[in-house]
C-alpha cells in the first residue's frame, strides 16, 4: 500500500467537510437558481425551454473541461487547480449576476461550468491519494454525504434570496460562497499528489492515456452502470422547475418538499455506505441499493397510475429510497474505477464524470423539456435509466467472475 502522502495534515473529518463543500458548489450552481426560472425568463423574454438551457448549457461546459480538470491535477498537483477553479467560477457568478440579456446570461453560465469540475472531480482524486480500501470508502462515503445537502438546501436558498432581494441576488451569493471556498482550501488543503508522482501534461499523451481508458471495456461498464443508475434521479432534478411548479402546483418557496426527502434518503445512504465499509462486501451493498431504487422506482410507478393529479408527499417520498440506494452504489462504483488507474485517477475521474454530465446534458436539454409536463413521462424514463444501470452493472459481474473464477472481492480498491 502507497505511503500516506508526509504533507497531509489535515484531519480526515476536516477534509471530509472541506472536500464536501467544494462538491457543493457545482449542485449549486443548478439548483439554486431554479425558484428564479419564472422571473429570469419575465425579464429577459425567454419561455421555459430557454431557460432550460441555463442547465444544459452549465452542463456541456461542466463535461467538456472535466476531461481537463483530472488531468490537470495529475500534472501540476490537486491544489492548484483547485484554486484556480474557484477563481474562475468566482468571477463567473459575477458576470451572471450583471448579466443584462439572456445569451450573455448564458454564457457566463458555460464559464461556470468550465469551472466547477474541480471541486468534485479533483476531489475524488484527493480521497484516493491519502486513503486506500475500506478508509477510502467511508472518507468518500462522508463527502457525499454533505455533497447531498446541497441540492437540497440550494432551491430553498434561492427561493429565500428571491424573497427579499431579485434573482442577480442568487448570483452574488455563489460569489460569496466560492471566496470562503477559496479561503478555506488556500488555508487548509494541503497539496496530496506529490510532484513525483506526477505525469507531464504531454498532449499526445494524454490523448493516448484517454483512449485506453475508453476503450477499456471494463471502465465502459462500471461507468456507465454509474452514469445511468444516477440519471434515474437526475431526470427529475433537471425537471425540478417544471414538476414543482406545474405537476405539483408548489410554490417557489416550496422546493423543499421535492429536494428534502431526496437528499436525505441520499445522506442516509451514504451514511450507511460509510458505517458499513469492511462489514459488508462492496458487491452486497451495491445489490442492495439497486433493490431500493427498483423498489422506489416502482412504488412511485404505481402512485402515478393510481391518481390523476401528484400531491405531495406520496410524490416525492420514492424519490427518497431511490436516493439511498444510489449513494449505496456511487463509492463502491467510484473507487473501482479509480482503483483501475492508480497513477492516473485524475484522468479516470474525469473520464466517469465526462460520461456521467455528457448523459445529465442530454436529458437536461433535450429529454427534460419533452417530458417535465407529465409526471408518469417522468417515471417511466426513470425506470428505463434504472434498468440501463441494472444491465451494465450485472454484465460487469458476470465478466469478472468469468475471468476470476470465482465472486469478485468484496473489498473496495480491489478488482470487482
Amino acid at each position: 500500500m502507497p505511503a500516506q502522502p508526509p504533507t497531509l495534515s489535515i484531519s480526515v473529518r476536516r477534509l471530509a467537510l472541506l472536500l464536501g463543500g467544494l462538491a457543493m458548489f457545482g449542485p449549486f450552481s443548478i439548483d439554486t437558481i431554479f425558484p428564479a426560472f419564472p422571473s429570469i425568463g419575465a425579464q429577459f423574454g425567454a419561455d421555459k425551454l430557454a431557460m432550460q438551457q441555463t442547465i444544459s448549457v452549465y452542463l456541456v461546459a461542466y463535461a467538456l473541461m472535466s476531461v481537463v480538470h483530472g488531468p490537470l491535477s495529475d500534472a501540476i498537483g490537486r491544489r492548484k487547480v483547485i484554486l484556480g477553479g474557484l477563481i474562475v467560477f468566482a468571477i463567473a457568478s459575477a458576470g451572471c449576476a450583471l448579466s443584462k440579456d439572456l445569451p450573455t446570461l448564458l454564457a457566463f453560465r458555460a464559464l461556470q461550468g468550465l469551472s466547477s469540475g474541480v471541486g468534485l472531480i479533483v476531489g475524488r482524486a484527493v480521497i484516493r491519494d491519502v486513503l486506500h480500501g475500506d478508509d477510502a470508502q467511508r472518507l468518500m462515503s462522508q463527502v457525499s454525504m454533505i455533497f447531498g445537502v446541497a441540492p437540497a438546501v440550494a432551491p430553498v436558498i434561492g427561493g429565500w434570496i428571491l424573497g427579499w432581494s431579485h434573482w442577480p441576488a442568487i448570483f452574488w451569493f455563489l460569489v460569496v460562497f466560492a471566496v470562503v471556498l477559496l479561503v478555506s482550501t488556500w488555508r487548509m488543503l494541503p497539496e496530496t499528489h506529490l510532484p513525483d508522482a506526477r505525469l507531464p501534461l504531454v498532449p499526445r499523451r494524454l490523448l493516448r492515456d484517454y483512449v485506453a481508458i475508453v476503450v477499456n471495456p471494463r471502465f465502459q461498464r462500471l461507468a456507465a452502470a454509474s452514469a445511468f443508475n444516477f440519471a434515474a434521479l437526475w431526470v427529475y432534478i433537471a425537471s425540478a422547475p417544471a414538476f414543482v411548479l406545474d405537476i405539483l402546483k408548489l410554490t417557489e418557496r416550496e422546493f423543499g418538499w421535492f429536494f428534502v426527502p431526496m437528499i436525505s434518503g441520499m445522506i442516509l445512504g451514504a451514511f450507511v455506505s460509510g458505517r458499513s465499509a469492511g462489514k459488508v462486501s462492496g458487491e452486497r451493498l451495491v445489490a442492495i441499493g439497486f433493490g431500493c431504487s427498483a423498489v422506489a422506482i416502482l412504488l412511485n410507478l404505481g402512485y402515478n397510475l393510481l391518481v390523476d393529479v401528484p400531491r405531495v408527499p406520496w410524490a416525492v417520498l420514492p424519490m427518497m429510497l431511490n436516493a439511498f440506494g444510489i449513494a449505496l452504489v456511487f463509492p463502491i462504483v467510484t473507487l473501482a474505477i479509480l482503483d483501475m488507474y492508480p497513477r492516473q485517477r485524475g484522468s479516470a475521474s474525469s473520464l466517469q464524470a465526462f460520461t456521467s454530465l455528457v448523459l445529465n446534458a442530454f436529458i437536461a436539454g433535450v429529454l427534460s423539456p419533452w417530458i417535465s409536463d407529465r409526471a408518469l413521462w417522468l417515471v417511466g424514463s426513470a425506470v428505463v435509466f434504472l434498468a440501463i444501470a441494472y444491465a451494465f452493472w450485472r454484465w460487469e459481474l458476470r465478466v469478472s467472475r468469468t475471468r476470476m473464477g470465482e465472486g469478485p472481492p468484496t473489498v473496495p480498491g480491489e478488482t470487482l
